[in-house]
């Protein structure tokens, strides 16, 4: 490993720029805003509880309790707390602050805003909330010093049929904010084929977008999202190990699916604590990560749901260091994936890497 000048410890890695690319919006509350929101509604007697830490433990102890209906209860409660424009403002501005204070100078958000129009809000309404929300808590945090761009991605449900719509939005959008596509929810049986139309679309229109592939379903679901749909990037895409061997001797062979998505540099958009959460992975140590690292896949490391697995990126990369013994050299390697596969003009994100992470990182490095 390359000495350091600096420890890599969780206080240091806080101070080291990251780029972020999937983070739920809906998945990142802070637990006394859910508190806050669910009692200006009249809804705080639906909350497990309404003491913000023990709150916020029940969220992680949901979200790693092996049962998908307790991970998905937990969203019920945050989206809940969603439906008005100044509950969507408030969010979208803490999400953008707290992803400041971690270190976070570029960061992709995505939210579903067919999700929150039960109080009648139309999609418009929703997205421009968000929007005014990131704009607000961007303000707030270069108030304190910290500079950070925020980026919106719309997601559309796998099961719903509003992908087209909401498509449209992401285009509409897209010189205000809207950085990008989505498509989330269960794979199997919902594959992303589903909305063929939605994506013909957003090639038409030169947009940019990524699916959710390869987590809870296999191989055929990330060869979909890639040869029938043509997505960018993949959200999670940890199966594709199961399209590498390891020989007796150590020796990786890649399966043709696997070699694509390495040679075509597609990025992985990685989140092993909540991977492990939700069984996509059976530990941190054992996450595909360690191998599509050495490997040199574009992997890049995320939060997915801040709230649900209680992360943040600077834990997420601490975790990773202490497990697989990874340095600032690592570290920066990541981060610089995730900024060249930011849905964002090349010369900003050349410049984001040129003068603000190499030199963030070259101050912790010898």
């Amino acid at each position: 490993m390359t000495p350091v000048s600096v420890p890599l410890n969780a206080e240091t890695v806080r101070d080291a720029p990251k780029v972020l690319l999937h983070d739920h919006l809906d998945g990142g509350l802070r637990p006394a805003t859910v508190v806050e929101l669910a009692a200006a509604a009249g809804d705080d007697g639906l909350l497990p509880s309404t003491d913000p830490a023990e709150l916020g433990r029940w969220f992680l102890a949901a979200s790693h309790s092996g049962s998908l209906v307790r991970y998905l209860e937990g969203f019920g409660h945050t989206v809940a707390v969603m439906q008005t424009a100044d509950a969507l403002v408030r969010v979208a501005a803490e999400c953008a602050e707290d992803l400041a204070a971690d270190g976070v100078v570029y960061a992709e958000v995505r939210f579903a805003p067919e999700l929150h129009v039960e109080e009648e809000l139309a999609l418009e309404a929703v997205v421009e909330a968000v929007l005014e929300g990131f704009r607000v808590g961007t303000a707030r945090a270069a108030e304190q010093g910290r500079r950070i761009r925020v980026g919106c991605l719309l997601t559309a449900m796998r099961h719903a049929a509003r992908s087209r719509e909401i498509a449209d939005l992401a285009v509409r959008y897209r010189d205000v904010g809207v950085v990008g596509f989505d498509i989330a929810g269960a794979e199997a049986g919902f594959p992303p084929t589903r909305h063929l139309d939605a994506f013909e679309y957003l090639r038409q229109q030169n947009a940019h977008f990524t699916i959710h592939a390869g987590e809870a379903f296999g191989l055929p679901s990330i060869w979909e999202a890639l040869q029938w749909c043509g997505a960018d990037r993949l959200g999670h895409g940890v199966r594709i190990v199961d399209d590498i061997t390891i020989a007796d001797d150590g020796t990786p062979e890649l399966g043709l699916l696997a070699a694509y998505v390495r040679d075509m540099r597609i990025p992985l958009e990685m989140c092993p604590t909540s991977n492990v959460h939700t069984g996509a992975a059976p530990s941190l140590a054992e996450h595909p990560i360690g191998l599509l690292r050495r490997l040199r896949f574009r992997v890049t490391v995320n939060t997915d749901n801040r709230l649900m697995s209680d992360v943040s990126m600077t834990s997420e990369m601490t975790a990773l260091a202490e497990t697989f013994g990874y340095d600032w050299s690592d570290l920066q390697w990541f981060t610089v994936n995730a900024m060249k596969s930011a849905f964002l003009g090349f010369d900003e994100r050349l410049a984001l890497i040129n003068d603000v992470i190499k030199p963030g990182y070259a101050a912790l490095s010898a």
